[in-house]
Protein backbone atom coordinates (compact mmCIF):
# COMPACT_ATOMS: atom_id res chain seq x y z
CA UNK A 1 0.00 0.00 0.00
CA UNK A 2 1.26 3.37 -0.73
CA UNK A 3 2.94 5.24 2.15
CA UNK A 4 4.08 8.55 0.71
CA UNK A 5 3.12 11.05 -2.05
CA UNK A 6 6.08 9.27 -4.20
CA UNK A 7 4.37 5.57 -3.59
CA UNK A 8 0.96 7.11 -4.13
CA UNK A 9 2.02 8.30 -7.96
CA UNK A 10 3.41 5.00 -8.50
CA UNK A 11 -0.15 3.57 -7.85
CA UNK A 12 -1.82 5.93 -9.56
CA UNK A 13 0.69 5.53 -12.77
CA UNK A 14 -0.08 1.69 -12.52
CA UNK A 15 -3.80 1.35 -11.64
CA UNK A 16 -5.52 4.46 -13.57
CA UNK A 17 -2.84 6.00 -15.63
CA UNK A 18 -1.68 2.97 -17.58
CA UNK A 19 -5.21 1.27 -17.72
CA UNK A 20 -6.47 4.51 -19.27
CA UNK A 21 -3.90 4.23 -21.94
CA UNK A 22 -4.55 0.59 -22.90
CA UNK A 23 -8.37 0.92 -22.85
CA UNK A 24 -8.28 4.41 -24.40
CA UNK A 25 -6.57 2.71 -27.12
CA UNK A 26 -9.60 0.46 -27.47
CA UNK A 27 -12.12 3.13 -27.60
CA UNK A 28 -9.80 5.27 -30.25
CA UNK A 29 -10.29 2.30 -32.31
CA UNK A 30 -14.33 2.71 -32.61
CA UNK A 31 -15.88 3.63 -35.43
CA UNK A 32 -17.97 7.23 -34.10
CA UNK A 33 -20.84 8.36 -35.59
CA UNK A 34 -19.50 8.89 -39.51
CA UNK A 35 -16.31 10.84 -38.02
CA UNK A 36 -13.40 8.97 -38.89
CA UNK A 37 -9.93 8.84 -37.00
CA UNK A 38 -11.45 10.74 -33.92
CA UNK A 39 -9.21 9.59 -31.36
CA UNK A 40 -6.12 10.17 -34.06
CA UNK A 41 -7.13 13.96 -34.46
CA UNK A 42 -7.94 14.48 -30.96
CA UNK A 43 -4.44 15.22 -30.02
CA UNK A 44 -3.44 16.98 -32.89
CA UNK A 45 -6.52 19.44 -32.05
CA UNK A 46 -4.59 19.74 -28.43
CA UNK A 47 -1.26 20.49 -29.99
CA UNK A 48 -2.49 23.11 -32.39
CA UNK A 49 -5.00 24.77 -29.70
CA UNK A 50 -1.51 24.92 -27.79
CA UNK A 51 0.78 25.94 -30.45
CA UNK A 52 -2.25 28.43 -31.47
CA UNK A 53 -2.60 30.32 -28.20
CA UNK A 54 1.30 30.79 -27.26
CA UNK A 55 1.05 33.10 -30.67
CA UNK A 56 -1.79 34.92 -29.32
CA UNK A 57 -3.80 33.18 -32.03
CA UNK A 58 -8.00 33.72 -31.77
CA UNK A 59 -9.95 30.45 -31.26
CA UNK A 60 -11.53 31.10 -34.84
CA UNK A 61 -8.02 31.23 -36.14
CA UNK A 62 -6.98 28.25 -34.47
CA UNK A 63 -9.87 25.67 -35.43
CA UNK A 64 -10.18 27.11 -38.49
CA UNK A 65 -6.36 26.43 -39.18
CA UNK A 66 -6.72 22.87 -37.85
CA UNK A 67 -9.60 21.69 -40.18
CA UNK A 68 -7.44 23.43 -43.09
CA UNK A 69 -4.45 21.57 -42.31
CA UNK A 70 -5.39 17.78 -41.16
CA UNK A 71 -8.78 17.47 -42.46
CA UNK A 72 -10.94 17.59 -45.60
CA UNK A 73 -13.47 19.82 -43.53
CA UNK A 74 -14.67 22.57 -45.28
CA UNK A 75 -17.65 24.22 -44.40
CA UNK A 76 -19.24 25.99 -41.31
CA UNK A 77 -21.88 23.45 -40.63
CA UNK A 78 -19.18 20.90 -41.54
CA UNK A 79 -16.88 22.18 -38.89
CA UNK A 80 -19.69 22.59 -36.02
CA UNK A 81 -20.87 19.05 -36.56
CA UNK A 82 -16.83 17.91 -36.16
CA UNK A 83 -16.66 19.90 -33.18
CA UNK A 84 -19.45 18.34 -31.61
CA UNK A 85 -18.21 15.04 -32.53
CA UNK A 86 -15.02 15.76 -30.78
CA UNK A 87 -17.07 16.71 -27.46
CA UNK A 88 -19.17 13.93 -27.47
CA UNK A 89 -15.71 11.49 -27.93
CA UNK A 90 -14.11 13.75 -24.56
CA UNK A 91 -17.38 12.75 -22.59
CA UNK A 92 -17.00 8.96 -23.17
CA UNK A 93 -13.32 9.43 -22.71
CA UNK A 94 -13.96 11.01 -19.08
CA UNK A 95 -16.58 8.20 -18.14
CA UNK A 96 -14.00 6.04 -19.12
CA UNK A 97 -11.31 7.61 -16.82
CA UNK A 98 -14.19 7.80 -13.85
CA UNK A 99 -14.38 3.79 -14.27
CA UNK A 100 -10.66 3.47 -13.97
CA UNK A 101 -10.15 5.60 -11.18
CA UNK A 102 -12.94 4.44 -9.12
CA UNK A 103 -12.11 0.89 -9.84
CA UNK A 104 -8.54 1.48 -8.52
CA UNK A 105 -9.72 3.83 -5.71
CA UNK A 106 -8.68 0.96 -3.03
CA UNK A 107 -5.29 0.41 -4.60
CA UNK A 108 -4.29 4.00 -4.97
CA UNK A 109 -5.65 5.01 -1.77
CA UNK A 110 -4.72 3.49 1.97
CA UNK A 111 -8.35 2.78 2.82
CA UNK A 112 -7.17 2.56 6.68
CA UNK A 113 -4.56 4.73 7.39
CA UNK A 114 -4.52 7.78 8.84
CA UNK A 115 -8.06 9.67 8.87
CA UNK A 116 -9.87 6.11 8.20
CA UNK A 117 -12.42 5.44 11.01
CA UNK A 118 -9.31 2.31 12.02
CA UNK A 119 -6.97 4.30 12.39
CA UNK A 120 -8.81 6.35 14.53
CA UNK A 121 -9.69 3.44 16.69
CA UNK A 122 -6.25 2.40 16.60
CA UNK A 123 -5.12 5.61 18.35
CA UNK A 124 -8.09 5.54 20.54
CA UNK A 125 -7.30 1.95 21.66
CA UNK A 126 -3.47 2.81 22.13
CA UNK A 127 -3.97 5.78 24.18
CA UNK A 128 -6.75 3.90 26.37
CA UNK A 129 -9.18 6.37 25.13
CA UNK A 130 -11.83 3.90 23.76
CA UNK A 131 -14.57 4.72 25.80
CA UNK A 132 -13.98 8.55 25.00
CA UNK A 133 -14.42 7.55 21.61
CA UNK A 134 -17.62 5.75 22.17
CA UNK A 135 -19.22 9.30 23.98
CA UNK A 136 -18.28 10.84 21.04
CA UNK A 137 -19.91 8.62 18.67
CA UNK A 138 -23.12 8.89 20.21
CA UNK A 139 -23.77 12.44 19.71
CA UNK A 140 -21.17 12.79 16.23
CA UNK A 141 -23.68 12.88 12.83
CA UNK A 142 -22.44 13.74 9.69
CA UNK A 143 -25.20 14.86 6.77
CA UNK A 144 -24.52 13.96 3.86
CA UNK A 145 -26.90 16.25 1.22
CA UNK A 146 -27.65 15.24 -2.58
CA UNK A 147 -28.63 18.36 -4.03
CA UNK A 148 -30.66 18.72 -7.11
CA UNK A 149 -28.40 20.71 -9.96
CA UNK A 150 -28.50 18.15 -12.99
CA UNK A 151 -25.37 19.12 -14.59
CA UNK A 152 -23.10 17.23 -11.61
CA UNK A 153 -24.41 13.89 -12.68
CA UNK A 154 -24.41 11.36 -15.54
CA UNK A 155 -28.26 10.18 -17.11
CA UNK A 156 -29.18 6.23 -15.42
CA UNK A 157 -27.82 4.28 -18.47
CA UNK A 158 -24.51 6.16 -18.11
CA UNK A 159 -24.01 5.74 -14.25
CA UNK A 160 -25.08 1.67 -14.88
CA UNK A 161 -22.17 1.34 -17.57
CA UNK A 162 -19.51 3.31 -15.27
CA UNK A 163 -20.74 0.62 -12.24
CA UNK A 164 -20.30 -2.20 -14.25
CA UNK A 165 -17.30 -1.32 -16.32
CA UNK A 166 -15.49 -0.52 -12.91
CA UNK A 167 -16.06 -4.44 -11.37
CA UNK A 168 -14.89 -5.73 -15.04
CA UNK A 169 -11.71 -3.21 -14.35
CA UNK A 170 -11.62 -4.23 -11.12
CA UNK A 171 -10.87 -7.87 -11.96
CA UNK A 172 -9.22 -7.38 -15.01
CA UNK A 173 -11.78 -8.93 -17.62
CA UNK A 174 -10.22 -7.64 -21.17
CA UNK A 175 -13.40 -8.93 -22.72
CA UNK A 176 -15.60 -7.54 -20.87
CA UNK A 177 -14.14 -4.14 -20.23
CA UNK A 178 -14.07 -3.78 -24.33
CA UNK A 179 -17.92 -4.66 -24.65
CA UNK A 180 -18.75 -2.25 -22.29
CA UNK A 181 -16.52 0.37 -24.09
CA UNK A 182 -18.32 -0.57 -27.08
CA UNK A 183 -21.52 0.44 -25.42
CA UNK A 184 -20.19 3.81 -23.96
CA UNK A 185 -19.59 4.45 -27.85
CA UNK A 186 -23.23 3.67 -28.55
CA UNK A 187 -25.11 4.97 -25.87
CA UNK A 188 -26.07 8.41 -25.86
CA UNK A 189 -25.19 10.45 -22.88
CA UNK A 190 -28.14 13.23 -23.49
CA UNK A 191 -32.26 12.79 -23.59
CA UNK A 192 -34.01 14.12 -26.41
CA UNK A 193 -36.54 16.49 -24.57
CA UNK A 194 -35.62 17.81 -21.34
CA UNK A 195 -36.41 16.10 -17.88
CA UNK A 196 -38.60 17.22 -15.76
CA UNK A 197 -37.63 18.21 -12.00
CA UNK A 198 -38.84 13.71 -11.19
CA UNK A 199 -36.80 12.75 -14.18
CA UNK A 200 -33.61 14.32 -12.13
CA UNK A 201 -34.70 13.23 -8.94
CA UNK A 202 -34.65 9.82 -10.22
CA UNK A 203 -31.46 9.65 -11.78
CA UNK A 204 -30.02 11.18 -8.65
CA UNK A 205 -31.65 7.83 -6.54
CA UNK A 206 -29.23 5.87 -8.58
CA UNK A 207 -26.64 6.89 -6.28
CA UNK A 208 -28.74 6.30 -3.57
CA UNK A 209 -29.66 3.01 -4.12
CA UNK A 210 -26.09 1.80 -5.97
CA UNK A 211 -23.70 3.94 -3.83
CA UNK A 212 -25.15 4.98 -0.54
CA UNK A 213 -27.29 2.35 0.80
CA UNK A 214 -24.40 -0.21 0.88
CA UNK A 215 -21.52 2.75 1.91
CA UNK A 216 -23.49 3.89 4.75
CA UNK A 217 -24.44 0.81 5.98
CA UNK A 218 -21.02 -0.96 5.87
CA UNK A 219 -19.96 2.05 7.66
CA UNK A 220 -22.59 1.97 10.32
CA UNK A 221 -21.70 -1.82 11.19
CA UNK A 222 -18.35 -1.33 11.20
CA UNK A 223 -18.75 1.43 13.42
CA UNK A 224 -21.21 -0.63 15.56
CA UNK A 225 -18.95 -3.81 15.51
CA UNK A 226 -15.72 -2.36 15.78
CA UNK A 227 -15.93 0.40 18.23
CA UNK A 228 -18.96 -0.52 20.58
CA UNK A 229 -18.36 -4.55 20.42
CA UNK A 230 -21.77 -4.48 18.77
CA UNK A 231 -23.24 -3.61 21.69
CA UNK A 232 -24.56 -0.74 20.54
CA UNK A 233 -28.56 0.58 20.58
CA UNK A 234 -28.57 4.18 20.82
CA UNK A 235 -30.32 6.16 18.02
CA UNK A 236 -27.77 7.94 16.25
CA UNK A 237 -27.53 7.30 13.10
CA UNK A 238 -23.77 8.80 12.76
CA UNK A 239 -24.88 9.62 8.81
CA UNK A 240 -28.18 10.81 7.57
CA UNK A 241 -28.95 11.62 3.95
CA UNK A 242 -30.48 14.56 2.74
CA UNK A 243 -32.02 14.79 -0.97
CA UNK A 244 -32.99 18.40 -2.39
CA UNK A 245 -34.57 17.06 -5.99
CA UNK A 246 -37.92 17.80 -5.89
CA UNK A 247 -37.67 20.04 -3.22
CA UNK A 248 -35.28 22.74 -3.92
CA UNK A 249 -37.94 25.45 -5.28
CA UNK A 250 -34.79 27.86 -5.34
CA UNK A 251 -32.39 26.09 -7.19
CA UNK A 252 -35.50 24.67 -9.56
CA UNK A 253 -38.63 26.67 -10.25
CA UNK A 254 -40.39 24.01 -12.16
CA UNK A 255 -40.32 22.31 -8.89
CA UNK A 256 -44.04 21.94 -7.47
CA UNK A 257 -46.24 20.68 -4.78
CA UNK A 258 -47.26 17.61 -6.85
CA UNK A 259 -43.37 17.38 -7.61
CA UNK A 260 -42.45 17.21 -3.96
CA UNK A 261 -45.11 14.05 -3.33
CA UNK A 262 -44.14 12.48 -6.43
CA UNK A 263 -40.17 12.57 -5.11
CA UNK A 264 -40.89 11.43 -1.31
CA UNK A 265 -43.15 8.49 -3.02
CA UNK A 266 -40.37 7.76 -5.40
CA UNK A 267 -37.41 7.21 -2.39
CA UNK A 268 -40.07 5.42 -0.76
CA UNK A 269 -40.26 2.71 -3.40
CA UNK A 270 -36.78 3.28 -3.63
CA UNK A 271 -35.70 2.07 -0.05
CA UNK A 272 -38.32 -0.58 -0.35
CA UNK A 273 -37.23 -1.96 -3.58
CA UNK A 274 -33.76 -2.54 -1.54
CA UNK A 275 -34.90 -3.90 1.57
CA UNK A 276 -37.05 -6.94 -0.98
CA UNK A 277 -33.62 -7.29 -2.59
CA UNK A 278 -31.91 -7.92 0.48
CA UNK A 279 -35.04 -10.35 1.83
CA UNK A 280 -34.60 -12.27 -1.64
CA UNK A 281 -31.26 -12.67 -0.81
CA UNK A 282 -31.78 -13.62 2.91
CA UNK A 283 -34.46 -15.82 2.34
CA UNK A 284 -31.41 -18.39 0.25
CA UNK A 285 -29.44 -18.64 3.39
CA UNK A 286 -32.10 -18.17 6.45
CA UNK A 287 -34.39 -21.76 5.35
CA UNK A 288 -34.29 -22.55 9.07
CA UNK A 289 -37.30 -23.81 10.93
CA UNK A 290 -39.37 -20.64 12.26
CA UNK A 291 -37.50 -18.56 10.58
CA UNK A 292 -38.60 -19.14 6.55
CA UNK A 293 -41.84 -18.51 7.67
CA UNK A 294 -41.23 -15.14 8.83
CA UNK A 295 -38.86 -14.04 5.91
CA UNK A 296 -41.38 -15.38 3.36
CA UNK A 297 -44.03 -13.19 5.17
CA UNK A 298 -42.13 -10.21 5.47
CA UNK A 299 -41.28 -10.88 1.84
CA UNK A 300 -44.74 -10.91 0.37
CA UNK A 301 -45.67 -7.61 2.64
CA UNK A 302 -42.55 -5.45 0.22
CA UNK A 303 -43.60 -7.31 -2.72
CA UNK A 304 -46.84 -5.76 -2.37
CA UNK A 305 -45.76 -2.41 -1.21
CA UNK A 306 -43.53 -2.58 -4.20
CA UNK A 307 -45.37 -3.25 -7.17
CA UNK A 308 -49.04 -3.02 -5.71
CA UNK A 309 -48.79 0.24 -3.49
CA UNK A 310 -51.84 1.39 -4.08
CA UNK A 311 -53.40 -1.77 -2.67
CA UNK A 312 -51.28 -2.82 -0.61
CA UNK A 313 -51.09 -1.86 3.44
CA UNK A 314 -48.48 0.41 3.65
CA UNK A 315 -45.60 -0.87 6.05
CA UNK A 316 -43.73 0.56 8.33
CA UNK A 317 -39.80 0.81 9.18
CA UNK A 318 -40.83 -0.48 12.90
CA UNK A 319 -42.83 -3.25 11.36
CA UNK A 320 -39.52 -4.58 9.58
CA UNK A 321 -37.55 -4.30 11.99
CA UNK A 322 -40.07 -6.14 14.44
CA UNK A 323 -39.96 -8.90 12.12
CA UNK A 324 -35.92 -9.09 11.44
CA UNK A 325 -35.51 -8.77 15.17
CA UNK A 326 -38.05 -12.00 15.97
CA UNK A 327 -35.97 -13.86 13.07
CA UNK A 328 -32.56 -12.54 14.81
CA UNK A 329 -33.81 -13.90 18.11
CA UNK A 330 -34.52 -17.39 16.53
CA UNK A 331 -31.03 -17.31 14.99
CA UNK A 332 -28.90 -16.84 17.99
CA UNK A 333 -31.16 -19.28 20.61
CA UNK A 334 -31.49 -22.09 18.09
CA UNK A 335 -29.19 -21.66 14.86
CA UNK A 336 -25.94 -20.89 16.60
CA UNK A 337 -25.97 -17.30 15.32
CA UNK A 338 -25.75 -18.88 11.32
CA UNK A 339 -25.80 -15.39 8.83
CA UNK A 340 -26.56 -13.74 11.85
CA UNK A 341 -23.82 -10.60 10.60
CA UNK A 342 -25.82 -10.88 7.45
CA UNK A 343 -28.96 -10.23 8.90
CA UNK A 344 -27.79 -7.21 10.80
CA UNK A 345 -26.47 -5.97 8.20
CA UNK A 346 -30.01 -5.04 7.09
CA UNK A 347 -31.44 -4.16 10.35
CA UNK A 348 -29.13 -1.37 10.54
CA UNK A 349 -30.17 -0.33 7.28
CA UNK A 350 -33.26 0.06 8.05
CA UNK A 351 -32.41 1.55 11.16
CA UNK A 352 -30.63 4.05 8.96
CA UNK A 353 -33.43 4.48 6.44
CA UNK A 354 -36.63 3.84 7.50
CA UNK A 355 -39.14 4.26 4.84
CA UNK A 356 -37.70 7.77 3.66
CA UNK A 357 -34.45 6.61 2.88
CA UNK A 358 -33.03 9.88 2.48
CA UNK A 359 -35.13 13.27 4.13
CA UNK A 360 -36.48 15.72 1.48
CA UNK A 361 -36.15 18.79 1.96
CA UNK A 362 -37.89 21.95 1.22
CA UNK A 363 -35.93 25.13 0.07
CA UNK A 364 -37.56 28.59 -1.26
CA UNK A 365 -35.60 32.28 -1.64
CA UNK A 366 -36.84 34.65 1.40
CA UNK A 367 -37.75 37.24 -1.23
CA UNK A 368 -40.60 34.62 -2.74
CA UNK A 369 -41.61 33.61 0.75
CA UNK A 370 -42.40 37.82 1.15
CA UNK A 371 -43.93 37.68 -2.01
CA UNK A 372 -46.31 35.42 -0.88
CA UNK A 373 -46.92 37.04 2.13
CA UNK A 374 -47.93 40.20 0.86
CA UNK A 375 -50.47 38.13 -1.64
CA UNK A 376 -52.06 36.16 1.02
CA UNK A 377 -52.30 39.29 3.36
CA UNK A 378 -54.13 41.44 0.27
CA UNK A 379 -56.05 38.43 -1.14
CA UNK A 380 -57.58 37.66 2.57
CA UNK A 381 -58.36 41.85 2.41
CA UNK A 382 -60.17 41.17 -0.98
CA UNK A 383 -61.82 38.36 0.59
CA UNK A 384 -62.94 39.32 4.20
CA UNK A 385 -61.80 42.76 4.68
CA UNK A 386 -59.09 41.64 7.44
CA UNK A 387 -55.93 40.35 6.40
CA UNK A 388 -53.52 38.45 8.36
CA UNK A 389 -50.81 41.95 8.62
CA UNK A 390 -50.96 45.23 10.43
CA UNK A 391 -51.03 47.77 8.15
CA UNK A 392 -47.77 49.20 9.68
CA UNK A 393 -45.86 45.50 8.83
CA UNK A 394 -43.77 47.19 6.17
CA UNK A 395 -42.14 49.59 8.06
CA UNK A 396 -41.66 47.50 11.15
CA UNK A 397 -38.13 46.08 11.66
CA UNK A 398 -36.88 42.27 11.39
CA UNK A 399 -37.24 41.49 14.63
CA UNK A 400 -40.79 43.24 15.50
CA UNK A 401 -42.04 41.07 11.25
CA UNK A 402 -40.71 37.98 13.13
CA UNK A 403 -43.01 38.60 16.21
CA UNK A 404 -45.97 39.06 14.24
CA UNK A 405 -45.43 36.76 11.85
CA UNK A 406 -44.80 34.04 15.20
CA UNK A 407 -48.45 35.02 16.20
CA UNK A 408 -50.35 33.99 13.30
CA UNK A 409 -52.48 31.21 13.44
CA UNK A 410 -54.99 29.85 10.44
CA UNK A 411 -55.73 27.38 7.38
CA UNK A 412 -55.38 28.54 4.04
CA UNK A 413 -56.75 26.91 0.83
CA UNK A 414 -54.30 27.48 -2.10
CA UNK A 415 -57.32 27.10 -4.07
CA UNK A 416 -58.21 30.28 -2.95
CA UNK A 417 -55.10 32.33 -4.15
CA UNK A 418 -54.65 33.04 -8.17
CA UNK A 419 -50.92 33.59 -7.76
CA UNK A 420 -49.04 30.07 -8.78
CA UNK A 421 -46.16 30.56 -6.99
CA UNK A 422 -48.75 31.34 -3.03
CA UNK A 423 -50.39 28.56 -4.32
CA UNK A 424 -47.39 26.29 -4.53
CA UNK A 425 -45.41 27.54 -1.52
CA UNK A 426 -48.45 26.72 1.11
CA UNK A 427 -49.22 23.58 -1.24
CA UNK A 428 -45.46 22.59 0.11
CA UNK A 429 -46.52 23.26 3.58
CA UNK A 430 -49.39 20.79 3.62
CA UNK A 431 -46.83 18.15 1.62
CA UNK A 432 -44.69 17.84 4.62
CA UNK A 433 -47.89 16.73 6.19
CA UNK A 434 -48.28 14.16 3.55
CA UNK A 435 -44.67 13.29 3.40
CA UNK A 436 -44.68 12.54 7.13
CA UNK A 437 -47.30 10.69 7.45
CA UNK A 438 -46.12 8.81 4.45
CA UNK A 439 -42.48 7.96 5.22
CA UNK A 440 -42.32 8.73 8.94
CA UNK A 441 -41.21 12.35 10.27
CA UNK A 442 -37.61 11.74 8.80
CA UNK A 443 -38.96 11.97 5.73
CA UNK A 444 -39.70 15.57 5.60
CA UNK A 445 -38.62 17.80 8.56
CA UNK A 446 -36.13 20.65 7.49
CA UNK A 447 -37.86 24.02 5.45
CA UNK A 448 -34.80 26.09 4.36
CA UNK A 449 -35.12 29.02 3.49
CA UNK A 450 -32.15 30.83 0.85
CA UNK A 451 -30.97 34.62 0.38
Amino acid sequence: MPTSAHNYAIQFRKNVSDKYIIYNSLFAALPYSGVANVGALLPILLQTCEEGFSKDKSPIEIVDYFFKQHTYVASEEEKLDHLFKYVQYMERQVVLFDAIEDAAFSSVNEVDGIGSLKALLRDAEFSNNTDALKKKLEKFKVRLVLTAHPTQFYPANVLGIIHDMGEAIGKNDFNTINQYIQQLGLTPFFNKKQPTPTDEALTLMWYLENVFYHSVGNIYSSIVRDVFDNQYDGENPFIELGFWPGGDRDGNPFVNGETTLNVAKALRSSIIVCYYRDVRKLKRKLTFSGVAILVNELEAKLYENVFRPDEAKPITANEIMDCLSKIKNIIIEGNYSLYLSRLESLLHKVKLFGTHFASLDIRQDSRVHHAVLMDVHQTLLKIDGKGILPSDYNTLDSKAQMNVLATLVGHLNPADFKETITKDTLESIYAITAIQKMNGVSGCHRYIISN
